[in-house]
């Protein structure tokens, strides 16, 4: 009875396993799992013999509980899968991402983001794996690709707090004392401003100046035999340095006109008196030259009442005194007017607290660095002191005056040489002492930053203005493609994107090639800014472009070199020098230096320059004039060929040169004779007033009143029509 029962148990445990096999066999398509049979034993259930067969205890337990562990595993699998959330086809995107970061986020290659923009109205040539995508064009790209989007979480910036320096309040009246006043001397070129202060200072400044003529603003102090000293602004008079006579005028107190007796009012005497009034200045004026015959200081004085200068004997309130700079008649007459101008107008500077100025100029010097020449404002500047300007610090380690000799310290009023600068800062720049080096530091990250900002914010809105120019270019192009299938608009706009790229190569050689690179050295700030603010009015690049490679200041290095041969470039030098290893350097590598020390010259060897650059042109010089006056045709072997009987009445026909035949004022061929006779002789020359036969082309008939021109071609070099306006 028992090994019956034991029988039959062991049938059923063999049948449910048969059974939950063949249910996992089906459950392994959904489940993914992989599906191994149970061998509970050796032989299958309808083999078992039909004889009682007693099976031991532990081996029907251990088959169940291997069956039970099965079982357990594989709802364990199936409730594990259900637990997985189904996140694909889901992109996760944020503003300003690029194609790159796009591809990655939705498991594809950049290849499929190109493909997808080719139905947008993004130009591809632009587009590269960095280029960041409109929020439009990622939704848009993200859809096409059959997929669905999400916002991200965007972690909200701090706002960056604002570490700037800036000027002290107004000082309290008690503190404050008399300073020299600072006086610029204004002027049209030429017309002896810094003839006019060597005369003051009594040194040769005019005769170190390249040609007589200012290249930068020069500072200096003028001690008067009554003891006041006036702080005087020389600043350049040539049409290029507008920007320097700008600065000069935002730092003084009283302007000085500077007008040549006999050459009167002129372009640069005009701004001058514009920059004097933008500023708020007054003016006294200094009629030079008198001395020279053809003086006439009352033309001067009545033609600036036409720029509302009115002198003192008109009724107006600026003083006028007729001087010789170069003799020095009047020239404490005119010092005494400025000093008492300077009373009149009680100036008065706070000596004391943390420094500020202006930069006038700044330059590099091979053993000190980078130096600036400053006008101190406010407090008073010593060795240690830790200043900002613009983007860059200093901590002062030498002070200069105008003589090259080291000062201890730097009053309100007086202009000063400073050594100790981190990098140049530029012309024009503001002054303010700060605390520490710390401090220093953190106003210039912090002015970093903001330039840093403001030129993402410039960026943005170009590249807002080219998806939006090229959303209409697409909308255009979108309308002529609207009555072809989808397919065939892909298959157009592919062609069109291939063709533009195999182009792209053949384009940016030609460009390449007509192409002036430029490297600019000067000697300070001002003058390489002038430079590059003439340069800015170039405006013809159509003929050849004007690439400006780098600039800065100090003589040529081997840097530059490296530059100019990388870029195929020209190297101009303004008041700088290039040893004789850089020249070897140079002209080893086939580099061009070009040195001047007078502006107009540098933009007149620049202007040869690009002229070389301009590919020749070919002229059509006229050499003889004939008419057709009757037609008649010969005949050679089987062919008939058409003569013209012409003659000259102007110039003469030569065989060697080229012909074209006009009727009724349109020219219908070109090219050389094919046969030149007189009086049935071949010739090579005809001369005017002589008739010839002459035939050109076999095809070609000619008619009574036909004109034959004969004219030589030459290749002419072309002239750029860039006026850089002096």
């Amino acid at each position: 009875m028992n090994q019956g029962l034991l029988l039959r148990f062991e049938n059923l445990v063999q049948l449910r396993g048969a059974c939950q096999q063949l249910r996992a066999l089906s459950s392994r398509k959904v489940c993914g799992a992989r599906w191994k049979p149970l061998e509970l034993s050796a032989s299958p259930m309808w083999s078992l013999p039909l004889h009682p067969q007693l099976w031991p205890k532990h081996r029907l337990i251990s088959a169940a509980l291997s069956q039970c562990r099965h079982l357990a595993t594989k709802e364990e699998t199936k409730k594990k899968k259900k637990k997985i959330p189904l996140t694909k086809g889901e992109v996760e995107i944020r503003q300003k991402m690029t194609v790159e970061e796009l591809a990655q986020a939705m498991g594809k290659d950049i290849d499929h983001i190109y493909e997808v923009l080719l139905y947008t109205n993004i130009n591809l040539d632009s587009v590269e794996p960095d280029s960041i995508l409109s929020e439009d064009h990622i939704k848009m790209i993200v859809q096409k690709s059959g997929m669905k989007y999400k916002s991200a979480k965007l972690k909200e910036e701090k706002e960056r707090k604002n570490t700037d320096a800036v000027k002290r309040p107004p000082a309290d009246p008690a503190v404050l004392t008399p300073r020299p006043p600072v006086v610029t001397i204004l002027g049209h070129v030429d017309h002896g401003k810094t003839t006019l202060l060597d005369s003051l200072r009594k040194t040769q400044v005019a005769a170190m100046e390249a040609g007589g003529i200012t290249q930068h603003i020069g500072a200096f102090i003028v001690h008067m035999p009554s003891g006041e000293k006036i702080t005087f602004l020389d600043t350049p008079g040539h049409a290029a340095f507008s920007a320097m006579r700008a600065r000069g005028t935002n730092v003084t107190d009283i302007v000085i006109l500077v007008v040549a007796a006999e050459d009167g009012v002129m372009q640069q005497t005009i701004e001058s008196i514009q920059h004097a009034k933008n500023a708020g200045v007054p003016l006294i004026l200094a009629i030079n030259k008198c001395d020279k015959p053809e003086a006439d200081p009352e033309r001067v004085k009545k033609e600036l009442l036409a720029h509302d200068v009115v002198c003192e004997e008109f009724g107006g309130d600026v003083q006028a005194v007729n001087i010789s700079a170069l003799k020095g008649e009047n020239l404490m007459v005119l010092a005494e007017a400025t000093v008492a101008l300077a009373e009149m107008l009680e100036l008065k500077a706070d000596a004391t607290g943390l420094v500020e100025g202006t930069i006038i100029e700044s330059r590099k010097d091979k053993g000190k660095g980078p130096l600036t020449t400053a006008i101190i404002q406010r407090g008073t500047l010593r060795k240690g002191c830790v200043l900002v300007a613009g983007k860059t610090w200093a901590k002062v380690r030498f002070l200069f005056d105008e003589n090259g000799k080291a000062v201890d310290a730097a009053p309100p009023g007086t202009p000063v040489e400073i050594m100790g600068w981190k990098e140049s800062p530029s012309a024009g720049d503001e002054i303010l002492e700060v605390e520490s080096e710390q401090r220093a530091q953190e106003v210039v990250a912090w002015r970093t930053y903001v330039e840093q900002q403001e030129k993402m914010k410039k960026d943005l809105e170009v590249i807002e203005a080219k998806q939006k120019e090229h959303r209409v270019e697409y909308e255009k192009q979108q309308q002529k493609l609207a009555h072809l299938t989808w397919r065939q608009r892909k298959a157009v706009l592919y062609k069109a994107n291939k063709q533009l790229m195999f182009s792209r190569p053949k384009e940016r050689t030609e460009m390449d090639e007509n192409t002036l690179s430029l490297i600019v050295k000067g000697d300070v700030d001002g003058s390489v800014e002038a430079i590059l603010n003439i340069l800015d009015s170039y405006d013809c690049e159509d003929e050849c472009k004007l690439d400006i490679v780098y600039f800065g200041m100090g003589d040529i290095s081997e840097n530059d070199i490296s530059l100019a041969e990388a870029f195929n470039g020209v190297i101009f030098g303004f008041s700088v020098k290039a040893n004789e290893s850089i020249k070897k350097l140079a002209d080893k590598k086939g580099i061009k230096i070009k040195l001047h020390n007078i502006i107009y010259k540098l933009i007149e060897d620049l202007k040869d320059e690009l002229n070389s650059r301009l590919p020749p042109t070919v002229v059509e010089t006229t050499v003889g004039e004939a008419s057709v006056l009757d037609t008649f045709s010969v005949t050679v072997g089987k062919n008939k060929i058409p003569v013209a009987g012409c003659r000259v009445h102007k110039g003469l026909l030569d065989r060697k040169m080229k012909f074209k035949l006009i009727r009724n004022r349109d020219v219908i061929w070109k090219g050389c004779l094919s046969s030149l006779k007189h009086h049935k002789d071949d010739v090579q020359v005809i001369k005017t007033g002589m008739d010839c036969g002459l035939s050109l082309d076999k095809n070609l008939e000619f008619s009574i009143g036909d004109e034959i021109i004969c004219y030589e071609e030459k290749e002419v070099q072309q002239t750029t029509s860039w006026d850089p306006g002096f």
